[in-house]
């Protein structure tokens, strides 16, 4: 399963503890909107690429 993680606030501990118990089983895609380079385009297409979203 491919798994995109949306972190709204950048990386914090619980959030990567989660994603990294995660991605022994699926392929995770994490996308940072703390940073000032994320497009819109990326973000959306991102969404719809993956089967699971989870935004922190």
């Amino acid at each position: 399963m491919k798994v995109l993680y949306i972190l709204n606030d950048g990386p914090k501990a619980l959030a990567d503890r989660i994603m990294e118990a995660q991605s022994k089983e699926n392929e995770l895609e994490v996308i940072d909107l703390s940073k000032d380079d994320v497009s819109y385009e990326t973000v959306i297409d991102s969404i719809f690429d993956c089967d699971k979203v989870i935004s922190w």
